[in-house]
């Protein structure tokens, strides 16, 4: 089965593109060819130059297994697109915009990122992207354009593991000590890291990433750096993927580790992928825009869609074993689909604002989820919740983990439940695709048996002597 699209699809970068990249960097020779998997990890080959003019003009094959690997990079054969398929080619083209200068990998180095398309020149109905395309084509039939942000949350941890193997924040290049305390919103922390900073935003400044303002958050070395809004959904995401790219290759050549994982420390804040949503219409007007905090009705029926929503699309939101152990109670990310105005322990924020910029931010998403597939699922419930008028019900005043977070309607609360109810969803069918839910069904699936098939320390630990 192959995607059909409509006209507000994806765009394929011209050969043009390339030949004035290389005009304006004639030493430029070693480029990464970079695809973004159903985990969000960016796989790929290095280029020489000749081979990237050719990419851009007639795309480049790939097989098309890399479109069910699992997080670690594995085959899932039970997918049936392996041997079965020949393990055949398809073919990577272009995303315009991305061909930029990488700083941290040499003088003469360069990267693109490309999308993933049938050799009849249909998109590949796994490829992440695309799956987003559909979405968004819905809004585009309605006249709507969302507005998008991403805000990523991450740990820079100390390369070196302690002698028991754990991890540690990282040390500032003064100190021998640890750093222990919380310090959310410090000044000092953000001071303690500062050539990581100024080289992290001027590496974005040459590749276009419009990055903004940078903060200490809720553990030690945790940090959040926001990204500008765009009426572009699909180059949104295309910035959150490469900036989570530079992060961690600016910290590596600081000597650190930069990590998105969801819960990297039990005791300690996880990082989570806050997604803020607004909708335009043709002329460019902010729909949500209201003088009442609550929004418009269409900003209140988004809300709607996205709380009816939220459980099937959790295992986007969530897609790994680590996502789960994020989900507590009082740690500012969400256990129920609760919403409200100017309040962080609500899974869907209206954030405090003048009303042109009235707009709801989704806080689900652990920082480890795919983005293209994470702000599909949200799109998908804003886009359900518009069609259908539905009503989010009351906005939470106080406390909202104070609500009860066992009910029918909460997200579900372990890997497998997700996985399952997300395999069950006629919603997530609707909008992904019936192929597109059931492969990325069957990886899941294989990756939960290949990590519950390892036997962790801690098993030897309570069990070795008392069972």
């Amino acid at each position: 089965m192959t995607i059909k699209r409509a006209k507000s699809s994806a765009t394929i970068a011209a050969r043009s593109e390339a030949e004035a990249f290389f005009a304006a960097n004639p030493d430029i020779d070693s480029v990464e060819m970079i695809y973004t998997d159903m985990g969000g990890v960016p796989r790929g080959k290095r280029l020489r130059q000749h081979e990237v003019l050719s990419v851009y003009e007639i795309g480049r094959f790939f097989p098309g297994s890399i479109t069910v690997v699992d997080i670690t990079g594995q085959d899932t054969v039970e997918t049936g697109l392996v041997w079965e398929d020949g393990d055949a080619d398809r073919s990577m083209k272009p995303i315009p915009g991305t061909l930029v200068r990488t700083p941290w990998a040499g003088d003469n180095a360069a990267q693109f990122m490309v999308d993933f398309y049938e050799l009849d020149g249909q998109p590949h109905d796994l490829d992440s992207r695309h799956v987003l395309g559909l979405v968004v084509d819905r809004f585009a039939e309605m006249g709507l354009t969302p507005a998008l942000a991403v805000e990523l949350e991450f740990y820079l941890l100390d390369p070196k593991r302690a002698r028991d193997g754990s991890i540690r924040p990282a040390r500032p290049d003064y100190s021998h000590q640890t750093p222990q305390m919380v310090e959310v919103y410090g000044l000092r922390e953000l001071d303690d890291f500062r050539p990581f900073f100024d080289e992290l935003y001027e590496t974005c400044d040459i590749q276009g990433l419009p990055l903004e303002s940078a903060i200490s958050e809720f553990a030690p070395g945790q940090c959040e750096l926001t990204l500008r809004y765009k009426p572009d959904v699909l180059r949104a995401c295309d910035d959150a993927i490469m900036y989570k790219r530079v992060v961690k290759a600016v910290a590596q050549a600081h000597g650190l580790e930069a990590t998105f994982m969801a819960k990297p420390f039990a005791e300690q804040a996880g990082s989570g992928m806050h997604i803020h949503v607004s909708m335009n219409d043709a002329d460019g007007n902010n729909l949500f825009a209201s003088d009442d905090p609550e929004g418009t009705p269409m900003l209140r029926h988004a809300i709607g869609g996205m709380i009816s929503a939220v459980g099937d699309c959790f295992a986007l939101f969530a897609p790994h074993a680590n996502s789960y152990r994020r989900f507590k109670a009082n740690s500012y990310a969400p256990v129920a689909p609760t919403w409200g105005v100017n309040n962080r322990t609500v899974s869907f924020r209206i954030p405090a604002g003048p009303a042109a910029s009235r707009h709801v931010e989704h806080r689900a998403c652990g920082a480890d989820a795919n983005p293209y597939l994470a702000v599909a699922g949200v799109l998908a419930g804003i886009h359900h919740g518009i069609v259908n008028q539905i009503d989010p019900g009351p906005a939470v005043v106080g406390n909202g983990y104070d609500r009860d977070s066992s009910g029918d309607d909460n997200p579900p609360s372990n890997w497998f439940a997700a996985v399952d109810r997300f395999h069950g969803s006629k919603l997530m069918r609707e909008y992904l695709g019936e192929r597109f839910v059931d492969m990325f069904t069957i990886v899941k699936r294989v990756e939960q048996d290949r990590y519950f098939g390892q036997v962790p320390s801690i098993d030897y630990d309570w069990y070795l002597r008392n069972a």
